[in-house]
């Protein structure tokens, strides 16, 4: 899954929406309802302003509907992507003004196709995302376009179809799955509940710096001092990354170098320092290997670029904080989803469980120990509804509830409206999985059945209808290409969900408690998911 730039082009109109409303507060005393009737009245004259500077031919061009203006999300942020589905029902492609600009967000297949495959090459993340992200992710894949994109895409997409990646990766996940099911065995030891989203969030980002780096960050545990700053400091730079979208002073706070932007400068520091220092020690494991004619293994993502002598530390630094940014919370939120949903639906947990036992061929005497063992590629592929629940948990909670990319020059789209340079055209994810018309009328209930056929294996959706991993073409090279990170994101969840649900029965601590997702990056659960956990095998006794 890529950064989420539409999302923060979303935060920022609505960010900026409400500082403006607290300052005409503050600064004339006026009523909060009078304050949103004079923000009203600007934005009116926004619109106004947007249809009368279209002149002459294109006059005769359609544009997309106003759906509503910023102040309308601002209203209603706590709930934004029900807003924004709610919006999708009226228009199924709409514009959003805000004081700046108006963006494009649809929820029309035909559209998204258009901007992600057949004219892919007029999309893309843009100057304003580049200035925005790459004091912290550099050039990275995911904040670069046209042959910086193309270059690391076609070395990243080759690595990741290897069977020596995905048989190190899925090492990787088995260990660090039974080692989070160690806590849960501790915690139902002593009767406690867990708050399983924090730690699922710990065990991803350890699970993706083992497989980038080859080294153990153990955040679950937090034995690796080095590590342990390492992820608090970039959790904190990417905080603060993300505030530049709603704080129109950023640049001049890097300038200055005060407020959040010290913090983000001191930040960085802390994590090129780490990352520079593991990417020195892999350059001299190498070279030594090379003097010595020793062989060494070559599993982890970053030897491998060095193999095909990718050997600029800046290039490898900025490889291995866009991989960083791309899967730690993505796949994290995922499971928690997929965890409440289990808990809201027993039935389904326990289908889960059997389909997990039958396929590894454990019994009640296995310890997890035994249980990961017996997980492989050929039990994985047998696991076809423990990949339609998965599935069905990303069609009604995507990790990206908002996706997009920026126009670069003026386009049609299939349904016949038009678009302008520099306007964010994205689509909605969130919205897509609730709408009768693409799921049928069941669209808003949880059914794993309807991603298996009559024979009870998994089929997939239309990538366009389902969107949660984009399909796409490179412009260039004929057939659609998929998110890079599809597969490993599928089968780090389902090695995961195969030892936590085969060696325990979850429920929720507080079943009355009502949970609501939290407005940011990613779909996460707002105060975390706390369970209570039981013992199906042996070693959780």
């Amino acid at each position: 899954m890529e950064v989420n730039h539409s999302f923060y082009h979303l935060h920022q109109s609505i960010g900026l929406a409400l500082i403006t409303m607290m300052n005409l507060k503050e600064l004339f005393f006026i009523s909060i309802p009078l304050t949103a009737a004079t923000l009203t009245l600007i934005l009116g004259i926004c619109i106004h302003r947007f249809y009368a500077k279209i002149s002459g031919a294109e006059k005769r061009k359609r544009y997309h509907p106003v759906g509503c203006t910023v102040f309308h999300l601002a209203f209603n942020f706590h709930r934004l992507h029900d807003a924004m589905a709610d919006l999708a029902l009226k228009h199924t492609t709409f514009r959003l003004i805000s004081f700046f600009r108006s963006d494009v967000y649809t929820a029309h297949p035909p559209n998204i196709e258009y901007i992600l495959k057949t004219n892919f090459g007029n999309y893309g993340k843009g100057s304003y995302n580049y200035d925005i992200l790459t004091d912290l992710l550099g050039d990275g894949i995911f904040t670069v376009d046209g042959e910086k994109w193309r270059r690391q895409r076609k070395i990243a997409s080759y690595e990741f179809s290897t069977k020596i990646l995905r048989d190190f990766s899925s090492v990787v996940f088995k260990a660090t799955a039974v080692k989070l099911a160690g806590i849960v065995s501790r915690a139902a030891e002593s009767n406690q509940s867990i708050e399983i989203q924090e730690l699922l969030m710990k065990s991803t980002l350890d699970s993706v710096f083992k497989i980038l780096l080859g080294i153990d960050l153990d955040c679950m545990c937090g034995t690796f001092e080095e590590g342990a700053g390492f992820s608090d400091a970039f959790d904190k730079a990417s905080a603060i990354v993300v505030y530049r979208y709603v704080d129109i002073f950023w640049k001049i706070k890097r300038f200055l170098n005060i407020g959040s932007e010290a913090v983000l400068r001191k930040s960085i520091k802390v994590i090129d320092e780490f990352v520079y220092k593991l990417i020195r020690s892999k350059i001299e494991q190498l070279n030594n290997s090379h003097a010595d004619f020793r062989p060494v293994k070559k599993e982890d993502i970053v030897s491998r670029f060095l193999d095909l002598k990718e050997t600029d530390p800046k290039y490898l630094r900025d490889i291995v904080l866009s991989f960083v940014t791309a899967g730690k919370d993505t796949t994290a939120s995922t499971l928690s989803w997929f965890l409440y949903m289990l808990c809201k639906h027993p039935h389904i947990q326990e289908r889960i469980a059997k389909e997990v036992i039958q396929a590894t061929q454990m019994t009640d005497d296995s310890s997890t120990e035994e249980l990961a063992a017996g997980i492989t590629e050929e039990t994985i592929e047998k696991m076809h509804y423990l990949h339609a629940v998965l599935t069905e948990t990303l069609r009604l909670y995507p990790a990206a509830a908002v996706d997009g990319k920026i126009c670069f020059s003026d386009d049609t789209l299939p349904d016949g409206f038009s678009v302008k340079k520099g306007d964010l055209v994205a689509y909605l994810p969130y919205a897509m999985g609730r709408m009768k018309s693409l799921w049928g009328d069941d669209a808003e209930e949880f059914q794993p059945e309807r991603w298996l056929n009559e024979n009870g294996h998994f089929q997939a959706a239309s990538p366009f209808i389902f969107t949660t991993f984009q399909a796409r073409e490179t412009g260039i090279e004929a057939g659609p290409r998929v998110c890079l990170g599809k597969e490993f994101a599928y089968r780090q969840m389902k090695i995961f969900s195969m030892i936590l649900l085969g060696s325990y029965k979850f429920k929720l601590s507080d079943e009355k408690k009502r949970v609501n997702y939290r407005s940011a990056m990613t779909l996460q659960i707002e105060g975390g998911l706390h369970l209570c956990a039981s013992p199906r095998l042996s070693s959780g006794k």
